[in-house]
């Protein structure tokens, strides 16, 4: 329990079901920040096994190389809180599907490699009028001050500097991505209590 909050934003906290919509290195420490902060109910989905190479920046561990990633991912939210409710989908996700899973979600973290099941994923729920944390743009080292928060419409906010791509002098790295995860957390926390974002 979040001692620092009052009853009513714990309650709201609780209350809210969030989605998670790949749980990588921005969707497995993302979700990691939003129990801690007391989120309870969350539907996360991933197609994808833990692999050495995922160490150095998703919130897994060495002895879980090899298991699904959604399966890791609800074996170590328990252990910060045994209670949280967890939906694991080991599917991956496209425009026949994503409705479907994240249609009882009040928001849904997009956590997604992959720009086509991006645009998908972004297309499908904003036509549903879902509220969605998206991140473009956390590749390499340093210039943080570049990350930055856009609130886009009514129902998406977009977390990321918007440029740095994946590539081999830029590749995913655990401070920025862990950056970019936490900022998509403490937005959609924000979001929920009515804070400014």
């Amino acid at each position: 329990m979040n001692l620092y909050l009052t009853a009513e934003e714990r309650q709201k906290l609780e209350a809210t079901r969030i989605g998670i919509a790949g749980v990588g290195g921005l969707g497995s420490n993302c979700a990691a920040h939003l129990v801690r902060a007391g989120i309870q109910n969350l539907v996360i989905c991933d197609f994808d096994s833990v692999s050495e190479s995922n160490l150095n920046r998703q919130f897994y561990f060495a002895d879980q190389v090899g298991e699904k990633k959604v399966v890791a991912l609800e074996t170590n939210l328990r252990r910060i809180d045994p209670d949280v409710k967890i939906a694991v989908h080991d599917t991956r996700l496209d425009e026949t599907n994503v409705r479907t899973i994240f249609a009882r979600c009040d928001y849904v973290i997009e956590a997604l490699d992959c720009v086509e099941a991006k645009t998908a994923l972004l297309a499908a729920l904003m036509a549903a009028g879902q509220k969605v944390v998206a991140a473009s743009g956390m590749a390499g080292w340093g210039r943080s001050e570049a990350i930055r928060v856009k609130r886009i419409g009514a129902n998406l906010v977009l977390v990321g500097d918007g440029e740095s791509s994946v590539t081999k002098r830029a590749p995913p790295e655990s401070a920025r991505v862990g950056l970019v995860a936490a900022m998509q957390a403490n937005s959609l926390l924000a979001w929920i209590l009515n804070k400014e974002l």
